[in-house]
């Protein structure tokens, strides 16, 4: 790595203004800083671009001495810091509006779709990452996700209470597609309700929250289509409870099914006992298959004396991230466009993935904050940063994504 992150941060500048101010993308600068990789389009050349960057710093007010070793590269510890100092002013010197300045830069990527030159410039037909789960062999499967897999099926299949948590993004809403898929494919005597949870929240103050009345309704209409919902609540429960037991006398079994879990109101957590507890003899009625974010562990928590019979019931699964599945997750998404991993990605890409999506957070745990590492390794993050990596190769005319596109794709956000 060059010394010109250092000399940049030292007048007061950061690579994206460096990039403006010579005519070449961000990402073409952080190749040259990290791998003397100079661009040669659209004229330019090494001693064209060596004479603008270095006016540029000139121009900025960088001492005649610190400018003669620009271009060497930096010590192992000027090194570590200047990428600290690139990651932190690549695109702001401060906060962005509506964000915390400790927020990890990855997490401030918006979501982007494969552009139409990138896509020609590796030779695809259609966006590996978007709109790409059309039938089960597309869904990407490891030893946690066929576990998770399976305990959904097995409750929908033969009752209880599951819960499946895992951070925004980390392929819940696809396990959820691939539940139905496979009801609807097997023919599984399997009726599925799904509550409405549009504008759900966990208080009538902070949106509309989704009440046992709704659930009951939601039942009734999926159960017994155009049966008219009876107006006093408890005859409401009755009919539903009717309707279930005859359902189920012909073979028929039922799982309720709530995403966005994590926004349930704790009273209608509450209210899930009873839910799950409606039986004809032996037999239990009402599977119920609970998805959400982190939050919905914690209010699932046993030290929550408000949900304590439900936490009981309940079994929980957590869908980890892909820390050790990355590359097998990108090949596997690149052979269902008609793509071959190794002319997309050179060596050093996945494990520069890895890096850029762990971020250091601190909580507080029993009175003293402590410090651990998080992963972000989770579907979603990994198609936005690819993405963005991919489109940033074909500004610079890259035939692969390297080490330095993920870092630009980031920087670029």
């Amino acid at each position: 790595m060059l010394n010109l992150p250092v000399d940049l941060a030292y007048v007061g500048s950061n690579q994206a203004q460096l990039a403006r101010h010579v005519g070449v993308s961000r990402a073409a600068i952080t190749q040259i800083i990290k791998y003397r990789i100079w661009p040669s389009t659209r004229g330019l050349n090494e001693a064209l671009l060596r004479e603008r960057i270095s006016a540029y710093l000139k121009l900025k007010g960088l001492p005649a001495e610190r400018l003669a070793a620009t271009f060497d590269e930096a010590p192992a510890a000027p090194r570590a810091n200047a990428e600290l100092q690139a990651m932190a002013q690549a695109n702001h010197s401060g906060p962005r509006p509506g964000t915390n300045q400790e927020e990890d830069p990855f997490m401030l990527l918006r979501h982007h779709s494969l552009s139409s030159a990138a896509r020609q410039h590796f030779r695809v037909l259609r966006d590996p990452f978007v709109n790409e789960l059309n039938e089960d062999a597309d869904v990407f499967i490891t030893d946690d996700i066929r576990y998770v897999r399976a305990a959904m099926r097995h409750t929908a299949r033969h009752g209880g209470m599951l819960a499946v948590v895992a951070e925004s993004g980390g392929g819940k809403s696809t396990l959820r597609q691939d539940l139905i898929d496979w009801i609807n494919t097997t023919g599984e005597r399997v009726t599925v309700i799904e509550p409405y949870v549009i504008g759900m929240e966990d208080s009538q103050r902070k949106g509309k929250a989704l009440m046992a009345a709704d659930i009951t309704g939601a039942v009734i209409r999926a159960v017994s289509p155009g049966t008219s919902l009876r107006q006093v609540l408890q005859d409401r429960a009755a009919q539903m409870h009717s309707i279930l037991k005859a359902s189920a006398q012909v073979g028929q079994r039922h799982v309720l099914i709530v995403e966005e879990a994590h926004a349930l109101a704790i009273p209608t957590l509450k209210h899930l006992k009873r839910f799950y507890e409606l039986q004809d003899g032996f037999k239990k009625l009402l599977s119920i298959i609970l998805i959400g974010q982190t939050e919905l562990e914690k209010k699932l928590s046993e030290h929550n004396p408000e949900v304590r019979e439900v936490v009981q019931r309940c079994e929980m699964v957590k869908l980890p991230p892909l820390d050790n599945h990355v590359e097998a997750y990108l090949r596997h998404k690149l052979e269902r466009a008609g793509l071959q991993f190794d002319a997309v990605f050179a060596s050093d890409a996945v494990e520069a993935i890895r890096a850029t999506l762990r971020q250091a957070v601190s909580e507080t745990v029993r009175g003293q904050r402590q410090a651990r590492e998080q992963s972000l390794c989770y579907p979603l993050a990994i198609n936005n940063l690819v993405t963005r990596a991919m489109n940033e190769a074909v500004k610079i005319g890259a035939p692969k994504v390297n080490a330095a596109l993920i870092a630009a794709a980031v920087r670029g956000a």
